[in-house]
């Protein structure tokens, strides 16, 4: 009895360690199963295929050890078929950046009249097309035309005054000049005589003092109306002075500029238009009384429409005048031209505007939002790799996978050519694309990277590398 216990615990002390081997491998599986349970979602997977190696490698050693085998065969994980690509560094990469702008008029005018009165007619409507020098809109004028009727008047009356003293005086008014003097000349003379004899009649003592002198002041004065007779007819000889003449033109004159006032003040009672356009908006109706300045209408140029769209200083030196680009509005694409660069910078945004003219054809809404698409280089050197060929990693790094050579502990029997196992490489996301991503880090030129499938395999797995 001793010694068939002593053999059945011979045989059980050989078997004892298999099974204790194969419970400590599913123990310590199970530990890492119940860690890998609580790591965060994100590496779940990664562990779980880990894992499922590990706990099948291990339940194939120990029944191997159970069996009493020497040499156990190892059954390898299996070889998953990946897509991979040949990384290429660059030096720099391309981005697309878009602005935004507004879609605005060439010109646009706020239109109202520069006189105060009250508005009896407007012409146009709301939308209307109406060519430069169109009449719109007009104010009552009666009250301008009586009073250019009455300078009218005034201007006549100076105008004949201005045309006789031009003219001279007449033959007539100088022949009964010339006859008034003569009449006084003869009233003079009797006037003398007659005072000589009163001198000799007041020397005889036949008259008196007083009558003397009544005599002589009535032949002073004969002699003074006589003095201004020929005056007058001196200057009616004479003809009219330079001077009048130019007084009375000027009056002339004078009248003409209130005519003229009065006529700019007609035309402006109104309203045209001052360039070809629609009518965007009418804010007055008839009757209504409105001060100098009032806006009637609102006129936007509809013929040549701008983009203004406002860029960072550093791209605004970049775009040259005269070149062509293109605009999206509402899921349209317009050619446009760049035609200004304004100088100052917008304070709020620190943007310069750029102005870009759109073809006559083109009609998009006034007001849209214009978007400006450009291009720009960005010196990095790094390298394109297809977005799903990342998986996010750690500490905001991302990951990629590439094919690694196999160790030389590896069974080469068990491993078909072009066999590699799998390498990790954290990179850093540069810039997106699409459905490709711009990185740059712990990758070298040359390797080959895993783009598909990398959700089911983690570092150490064997893969090979299937037409891409």
């Amino acid at each position: 009895m001793n010694s068939e216990t002593s053999s059945r615990g011979h045989r059980t002390t050989g078997v004892g360690p298999a099974v204790r081997a194969e419970a400590d491998l599913s123990a310590s599986a199970g530990s890492a199963l119940a860690g890998a349970l609580v790591m965060p979602s994100k590496r779940k997977l990664h562990w779980y295929g880990l894992l499922f190696v590990m706990l099948i490698g291990g339940a194939v050693f120990a029944i191997a050890r159970a069996k009493g085998t020497d040499t156990p065969e190892v059954a390898l994980p299996p070889i998953l078929p990946v897509k991979t690509q040949t990384l290429e560094s660059v030096d720099a990469y391309r981005i697309n950046r878009t602005y935004t702008g507004e879609i605005v008029a060439q010109r646009s005018s706020d239109l109202g009249f520069e006189q105060p009165g009250t508005l009896v007619e407007i012409r146009v409507d709301e939308g209307d097309w109406v060519d430069a020098g169109t009449p719109l809109a007009r104010l009552d004028i009666r009250s301008l035309q009586a009073q250019r009727q009455q300078i009218e008047a005034q201007r006549r009356q100076a105008l004949a005054r201005f045309q006789e003293l031009q003219q001279g005086p007449r033959a007539e008014d100088i022949a009964a000049a010339q006859a008034a003097v003569q009449d006084l000349q003869a009233q003079v003379e009797l006037a003398r005589l007659q005072q000589q004899r009163r001198e000799n009649l007041y020397a005889q003592g036949a008259i008196s003092r007083e009558e003397l002198d009544e005599r002589a002041f009535s032949a002073d004065a004969l002699a003074n109306r006589l003095q201004q007779a020929q005056s007058q007819l001196e200057e009616l000889q004479t003809g009219t002075r330079v001077e009048q003449i130019t007084a009375q033109d000027a009056q002339v004159e004078q009248f003409d500029a209130s005519l003229q006032g009065i006529d700019v003040s007609l035309s402006k009672s109104t309203l045209y238009a001052p360039f070809s356009g629609r009518v965007a908006k009418r804010l007055v109706d008839e009757g209504v009384v409105i001060g100098p300045g009032q806006t009637v209408l609102r006129l936007v140029e509809g013929s040549t429409l701008e983009a203004r769209i406002g860029v960072p200083a550093n791209v605004a030196n970049r775009l040259t005048l005269n070149t062509p680009q293109s605009i999206q509005v509402n899921n349209r694409v317009y050619p446009a031209t760049v035609t200004a660069l304004l100088p100052e910078l917008d304070s709020t945004s620190q943007t310069v505007t750029v102005v870009l003219t759109l073809e006559n054809a083109a009609e998009p809404t006034i007001g849209a939002t214009a978007r400006l698409a450009l291009e720009e280089t960005q010196p990095e050197a790094g390298y394109w790799l297809p977005t799903n060929a990342l998986i996010e990693g750690e500490r905001g790094l991302w990951t990629a996978y590439v094919l690694d050579e196999l160790d030389s502990a590896t069974p080469a029997a068990a491993t078909p050519a072009d066999t590699h196992k799998v390498a990790r490489r954290d990179v850093e996301v540069l810039y997106t694309e699409g459905d490709r991503t711009f990185v740059r880090g712990m990758l070298q030129p040359g390797e080959t990277v895993i783009t598909s499938g990398i959700h089911r395999i983690v570092p150490g797995q064997r893969v090979k590398a299937t037409a891409p």
